[in-house]
């Protein structure tokens, strides 16, 4: 079944979003040029989600990707409600005042975030009631509790994903009279979904990562030639720390089962997530809830089964491992991705890739034969694929497009072939899951001169 190259572009193109940041917003000139963003699905319905919005009462840009697990329901509700929260920790508090006032009052709320939505970027309505009220009742307490000091970002990014994920929990114990929320905020509770979320502010960058979706700075070296910079640890049995932070959490009579097949319990990859209260609740919690919860929960395998050697819960967290950096002019872009991405790609190649793309310049490498004796058909053949490659730059208006297209349809020379891209691209969806996993991508370009001229002012 072979696609042909338009074929291959829409399916390539069909999510893509990009959003350029309007040059000045009336409150400060920003470090950020725009982003790209896209997705390809591998499970359908895609179990991954992004989300990308610009907080109006505070400074900033948040950005995030989500990767789900047993089903997409929890990635959607943490892609819909965590950068409110974060918006909330982050806001001051005569806004929060403010805010609370308006409700009181009936009047028409600040808005909080202005969302950079592709349209396929679904939003419940059903629950928005449900996840205003509890969003709310946060806000109240952080009225109560005001301290006078200004928040750290850092601090804020910690609280808001442990709060939201308390809140998923506890909508799921309470459950609702109307038998669909009832049943979707049981779904969101016992799937799970890893988050790895970026604030942007001037020249302070903030990674908040739960889980193994990864952040990834393209930074151009001064001979123009790229590099690549972690901005996050992934939580899973490859993570030394992280492996010993959960046996350090557990009885030592525990050791032996916390972690087997490179999976928590024997069953999860990632080592923190929200939702998955499978790995959360007591026994006696999950049953009750269960027992109590709709029909169709019942019929669900995942909730009834008990995780093996489950003795004390909980044995997940949602607290992110926030990373802070301070933008220099070198620093050029940033890279959210799901796993999906990083399976298929080494970092490095990344940060070529994207920053070759968005400068438009190619380090033409003299071609590498290695001492092998090239026949001239042979070396004619490269030298079309070279030129086949700087062509496929020009297709692509999306950074995010043209990595995907790398992604799946790279051959061992690190250039696209297009007819491996058609074989992966036309899988059916039973097949693909075996080849790959949903992959979902935000490029943040960032603003050199800007960021030199913050520096110049400190």
């Amino acid at each position: 079944f072979y696609l042909t190259p338009p074929q291959v572009n829409s399916i390539l193109k069909a999510n893509e979003y990009s959003f350029k940041v309007p040059e000045f917003d009336g409150k400060n000139v920003s470090s950020v040029l725009g982003f790209d963003s896209n997705q390809l699905p591998a499970n359908a319905p895609i179990e991954d989600r992004r989300s990308a919005a610009t907080c109006l009462q505070t400074r900033g840009m948040l950005l995030g990707v989500f990767d789900g697990h047993a089903g997409c329901a929890c990635a959607q509700a943490v892609s819909e409600r965590l950068f409110y929260y974060i918006a909330v920790s982050l806001l001051p508090h005569e806004t929060l005042l403010e805010i609370e006032n308006a409700v009181e009052s009936g009047r028409a709320l600040l808005p909080i975030l202005q969302w950079h939505k592709h349209p396929n970027d679904y939003f419940s309505k059903e629950a928005s009631k449900l996840y205003f009220n509890s969003l709310r009742t946060y806000w109240q307490e952080l009225i109560d509790l005001n301290s006078g000091e200004t928040t750290d970002v850092k601090e804020a990014l910690i609280n808001a994903f442990k709060r939201l994920d308390n809140d998923i929990s506890l909508e799921a114990q309470v459950g609702d009279p109307n038998s669909f929320l009832n049943y979707l905020v049981l779904r969101v509770a016992f799937s799970g979904a890893t988050a790895c979320v970026a604030h942007v502010d001037g020249v302070d960058l903030h990674i908040a990562n739960t889980g193994d979706s990864r952040a990834m700075l393209g930074v151009q070296e001064e001979d123009g030639s790229w590099s690549a910079v972690n901005l996050s640890y992934d939580h899973n049995a490859q993570n030394e720390h992280e492996v010993k932070r959960v046996k350090m959490e557990h009885p030592k009579s525990e050791e032996k089962s916390l972690v087997k097949q490179d999976r928590l319990l024997g069953l999860l990859m990632p080592f923190r997530a929200f939702g998955d209260v499978k790995f959360k609740w007591s026994i006696e919690l999950q049953k009750r809830v269960v027992e109590s919860g709709p029909d169709q929960l019942n019929d669900n395998e995942y909730t009834k089964f008990i995780p093996p050697n489950y003795h004390t819960p909980p044995y997940l967290t949602a607290e992110p491992e926030v990373i802070h950096h301070k933008l220099r002019p070198q620093d050029k872009f940033l890279v959210l991705a799901t796993d999906g991405l990083w399976e298929t790609m080494h970092r490095q190649d990344v940060a070529r890739i994207v920053g070759e793309y968005l400068t438009g310049v190619h380090h033409q490498q003299p071609i590498a034969v290695g001492g092998y004796k090239v026949t001239l058909g042979q070396m004619h053949g490269l030298l079309t694929e070279r030129r086949a490659r700087i062509s496929s730059v020009f297709e692509d208006q999306n950074a995010a497009t043209h990595l995907i297209r790398h992604a799946v349809g790279n051959n061992e020379f690190g250039t696209v072939d297009h007819e491996r891209l058609s074989k992966m691209l036309s899988l059916p969806e039973e097949l693909a899951r075996m080849y790959r996993d949903d992959i979902t991508i935000i490029v943040v370009q960032f603003n050199s001169h800007v960021i030199g001229a913050y520096q110049n002012e400190e």
